[in-house]
């Protein structure tokens, strides 16, 4: 089966012919997933630096390093 296009201009100057879209074809083109997983390990390191900035400005805040001060004194005055 050939996928063409109806009604395509006649004047096709500066568009290279390209062989017609058979299925056979279209799965070579549109079932290879080449780089898939470097694009999934992509994403996934996003949004481990978006996580990790959102740590850091929580870490930053003055609630938040107040806890942890008293935590750590806590800590180290027990004997």
């Amino acid at each position: 089966m050939t996928i063409r296009t109806p009604n395509a201009p006649a004047d096709r100057r500066g568009f290279p012919d390209l062989p017609p879209l058979t299925r056979r074809r279209a799965a070579a083109l549109f079932d290879d997933e080449d780089g898939a997983a470097t694009a999934e390990y992509a994403v996934a390191t996003m949004a481990a630096v978006a996580f990790a900035g959102l740590l850091v400005m929580i870490m930053r805040s003055d609630e938040v390093r107040g806890i942890l001060t008293d935590l750590v004194r806590r800590a180290l005055t027990v004997a």
